[in-house]
């Protein structure tokens, strides 16, 4: 009898793995591992050791067990505002308005999707607009927003930038969408293999390595250093690039941080590129266990410091309840941060375009206010 039982439950354990790996092979979100010449281009990456991505400092996201389970049990009993109480308001159809303004125009959608345009050429930087961060729905959703991101009224845009290939940044649906109505994309090394698995022709691709640069349509497009990791899957962890991103125009300077932990690099991209007109920066999914691949809200600050950012927006925050702080944690402890070491800080309602030159500051996640 016993053995019998024993043999039913390997039996279901087998059942289990196979099945989740069938799953994976056979589901197109996971993407595609990079072959051929992309696998040839990543193996002459002096930030490959021949096997996996690398970072620039020693960064590890090893757990012991005690952690382990000090996590199970604080997502269980944790902060009990890790979502909004009710929807977030919306600002779709809102715009500040600037007579003669020439500058550049930021959208956020919430977490890090934006819309930046800049010398009248529209890029979308991240463009998660789904639902769902993770390969199947019920693992994460968006929080409520008072209107639905319109998707289907953006229209036709020049550049498509992804930092790496994270579901909560590189959204397969997303870009399904979108991609028939986009003029180019650009990818950290490696990232582009999900793309063309997706539809998308490898002509209308540029991946980038660590301080590559590429011009189109006189803007230049610079793949910077991020301390973070990378993959989609069970096996696939670090196969693939993340970096942040420069982009230069012809008269101004914007940096997207992607995700990553603090670290010299951005002092010496401060040096290299800066300073910058605006910044964007990750700022939530913090958590003292995974310290070295997010950076906290005062380390987000001290990171526009280093890139000498004129003006810098908190992003990663917003959109999704991927960590176990509260959802208001990263903006209120940012907002402290900044105004001690003298960044000028900007936090605009989701779905507000905005000039770079304006600051929207607004403390619309107050709901009683």
């Amino acid at each position: 009898m016993i053995k019998k039982i024993l043999f039913g439950f390997l039996t279901l354990i087998v059942i289990s793995i196979m099945s989740v790996m069938l799953f994976m092979n056979i589901s197109p979100q996971f993407g595609e591992l990079p072959t051929g010449d992309q696998l040839e281009t990543i193996q002459q990456s002096p930030n490959f050791n021949g096997e996996v991505f690398e970072n620039l400092v020693s960064t590890s996201m090893d757990m012991s067990l005690s952690d382990v389970f000090s996590i199970l049990k604080d997502y269980t009993s944790g902060a009990e505002d890790r979502e909004p109480s009710q929807a977030l308001p919306t600002a779709f159809d809102k715009s500040i308005k600037t007579n003669n303004d020439t500058s550049a125009k930021v959208t956020w959608y919430g977490h890090s999707a934006v819309l930046l345009v800049i010398d009248n050429k529209k890029i979308l930087l991240d463009p998660m607009l789904g639902e769902s961060s993770a390969p199947v729905p019920f693992l994460t959703k968006r929080f409520p927003y008072e209107k639905p991101i319109p998707i289907n009224q953006i229209d036709y845009v020049d550049f498509v930038v992804i930092s790496h290939d994270h579901y909560d940044h590189l959204d397969m649906p997303t870009i399904l969408k979108l991609k028939d109505n986009v003029g180019h994309f650009y990818t950290a090394l490696g990232v582009e293999s999900h793309l063309m698995s997706w539809g998308i022709p490898h002509e209308k691709i540029t991946s980038l390595d660590w301080w590559q640069s590429s011009e189109k349509m006189d803007l230049m497009f610079v793949a910077t250093p991020a301390r973070h990791f990378s993959g989609r899957g069970l096996t696939d962890r670090n196969k693939t690039q993340w970096a942040s991103w420069v982009i230069k125009g012809k008269k101004e300077s914007i940096y997207f941080s992607g995700d990553g932990g603090y670290a010299d690099h951005f002092q010496k991209i401060g040096e290299k590129y800066g300073p910058f007109d605006f910044a964007m920066l990750e700022c939530g999914q913090y958590n003292r266990r995974w310290a070295q691949i997010h950076m906290t809200p005062e380390e987000t600050a001290q990171a526009a410091v280093d890139l000498r950012a004129k003006k810098a927006m908190p992003i990663h925050w917003g959109a999704f309840n991927l960590s176990l702080h509260s959802w208001t944690d990263p903006i209120e402890r940012v907002k402290v941060a900044a105004e001690k070491l003298g960044v000028s800080l900007v936090h605009p309602v989701i779905g507000q375009e905005f000039s770079i030159m304006e600051n929207p500051s607004t403390n619309w996640w107050i709901f009683d206010q």
